[in-house]
């Protein structure tokens, strides 16, 4: 609250008429979303059922704000200056390593489209750091398309400082490759035809050169065996324009086997990447994997436990800012030292106060 309280209030206040303060608004809204709450007439239903409770830490003299006023403050509310006390405040929790992964991916959010206003839907770029489970912050973009300008100002927002950074092939631009490199961390970007000329001398460098790292990976669970070869080259002799991307030390190739039980199917993979580090295939293929945490470990959360894409917030900035209040209810229940699911923390935050405050840090 001592980053977030300090937001300017985005409702007009010449006439002296509001009757509940920002700082009240976003501690029920953070409280009451760690505690399953995934809408605004939730969020108002929770506030008035554990008023005595949210009394003990602010005054809400005037009760319970409406779901109305919910959804009009975080409608109203700049989503730039939203997403940058986030950022603030994941920088107080995170500690990147020199081994960390920070994978950087968009996410549409589904139910932000509005055809009577003709609003496309919301598309947010996220960096996701593996290892401490953390949401770093992110750039709203209105298309998919648009990423290629977004990861460059988000870069630019988060400290990445010796960690390693994962992304597909929409990031596999010289600018973007500079700019991590000027923010002190590695890269390993996926190669695909987007880059058609250098996909193709990376086939071709595969084919006359000897790889000087070699690792394989098998994973058999979930019904599936998975094979995983990786192949790294260091040698560029024969890599025209190698050097016009920044600090390149390698190219890795992945080629994955993947037999599925319950079809009896097989199905193969070839993928390529470029990366800064000179390091062996087995921690290659150990950053590549790590990246596929940002849709397991934070898409697939926002859509299965905090519903994301089932919402139907449309006005102004309110799908934004939800996103935001979300992942930052998703890093406060990662904290939590339990056995029970994330859906189940919820639930239990929402009967149990005490279990709620170890949530919140209170």
């Amino acid at each position: 609250m001592s980053v977030f309280g300090t937001m300017k209030d985005p409702r007009t206040t010449s006439k002296g008429n509001l009757r509940h303060q920002l700082v009240d608004i976003v501690f029920l809204v953070f409280s009451a979303v760690v505690s399953g709450c995934n809408d605004w007439d939730s969020i108002e239903i929770f506030g008035n059922g554990q008023i005595d409770w949210l009394r003990k830490f602010y005054p809400y003299k005037n009760g319970i704000p409406s779901h109305d006023t919910l959804n009009r403050v975080f409608s109203n509310l700049e989503t730039k200056v939203f997403t940058e006390k986030f950022i603030e405040w994941t920088q107080i929790l995170n500690r990147l390593s020199d081994e960390e992964t920070v994978a950087i991916d968009g996410k549409t959010i589904r139910g932000s489209y509005d055809k009577n206003k003709g609003q496309s839907a919301f598309h947010i770029v996220s960096a996701y750091a593996h290892g401490n489970r953390l949401c770093l912050g992110q750039v709203e973009t209105k298309e998919k398309s648009n990423e290629i300008t977004a990861i460059p100002e988000l870069l630019e927002l988060i400290d990445i400082k010796n960690a390693t950074v994962t992304a597909d092939a929409m990031a596999c631009q010289k600018e973007i490759v500079s700019k991590i490199r000027e923010k002190e961390a590695h890269y390993v970007i996926a190669v695909k035809s987007n880059q058609k000329s250098l996909e193709t001398q990376i086939e071709k460098l595969f084919k006359i050169t000897k790889p000087s790292s070699i690792a394989t990976e098998l994973n058999n669970n979930h019904g599936r065996v998975e094979t995983r070869k990786c192949f790294v080259i260091n040698n560029f002799d024969f890599f025209d324009d190698h050097e016009e991307w920044t600090d390149l030390k390698g190219i890795v190739k992945i080629e994955t086997e993947r037999y599925i039980k319950s079809t009896q199917k097989t199905s193969y993979q070839t993928r390529y990447y470029i990366t800064s580090h000179s390091g062996s295939a087995e921690k290659l293929n150990h950053f590549i994997r790590n990246h596929w945490s940002i849709e397991n470990n934070l898409h697939w959360m926002l859509d299965v436990v905090f519903q994301e894409d089932k919402s139907r917030r449309r006005n102004k900035n309110s799908a934004s800012n939800f996103n935001v209040i979300s992942k930052l209810a998703l890093a406060l229940i990662e904290k939590v030292n339990s056995k029970n699911t994330k859906t189940k923390r919820r639930q239990q935050a929402a009967y149990d106060a005490k279990f709620r405050e170890l949530v919140l840090g209170i």
